[in-house]
C-alpha cells in the first residue's frame, strides 16, 4: 500500500510553509524540461544506495513524470522502512496542469 498525495493538496501544503521534502526521481533529460521548486534529485536507479539520504522524521513526497515510477520508489523506501513516503499522484504532468510553478532544482 502507498500513501499518495496529489497536486492540490501539496500545493496548499507547500504554500503553508510545511516541512516536506520534495524528491525527483527522473532521469537529467527528463529535469532539463523543468521541475519543481526546490526539490532534490535522486535518479530511480540511485534511489537504492541514496536512500539514507532521506529523512524518516518527515514527510516525503516523491515524484516522477507520471506517478508510476514514483509509486514503484515509494514501495521501495516502504521496504526499507520508510513510512513517510507519499507518491505525487499523477507526477509533474498533473502539477504543471493545475498552472503550479515549475523551475530548477535546488539540487542535483
Amino acid at each position: 500500500m502507498v500513501n499518495e498525495i496529489d497536486s492540490e493538496t501539496l500545493q496548499a501544503r507547500l504554500a503553508e510553509g510545511e516541512d516536506v521534502l520534495l524528491v525527483d526521481i527522473r532521469t537529467p533529460a527528463e529535469i532539463a524540461q523543468g521541475a519543481i521548486p526546490k526539490a532534490k534529485h535522486i535518479p530511480m536507479h540511485l534511489l537504492p544506495v541514496r536512500a539514507s539520504e532521506l529523512p524518516k522524521d518527515k514527510e516525503v513526497v516523491v515524484y516522477c513524470r507520471s506517478g508510476a515510477r514514483s509509486y514503484h520508489a515509494c514501495q521501495f523506501l516502504a521496504q526499507q522502512g520508510y513510512d513517510n513516503a507519499l507518491n505525487l499522484r499523477g507526477g509533474i504532468i498533473a502539477w504543471a496542469r493545475h498552472g503550479y510553478a515549475i523551475g530548477r532544482l535546488e539540487d542535483s
